[in-house]
């Protein structure tokens, strides 16, 4: 993954979803693509279906 994508995908992801930093890293040491971060949070319980909606609009407008 590139980190002009994460840097602020992390920070979408802690401060507008208020996910933990240890719950993203998680995901993160996956090393799956971006695409598949989303639905790992989602398949771990990390987010629900309401935050991955979020997280899918969001990349839509990145």
């Amino acid at each position: 993954m590139k980190s002009n994508y994460l840097s602020p995908f992390v920070r979408f992801l802690q401060e507008d979803l208020q996910l933990p930093a240890n719950s993203i890293q998680l995901v993160l040491r996956q090393g799956l693509s971006r695409d598949a971060l989303p639905m790992l949070l989602w398949q771990y319980g990390l987010i629900d279906l309401q935050q991955l909606d979020r997280i899918f609009d969001w990349l839509e407008t990145r």
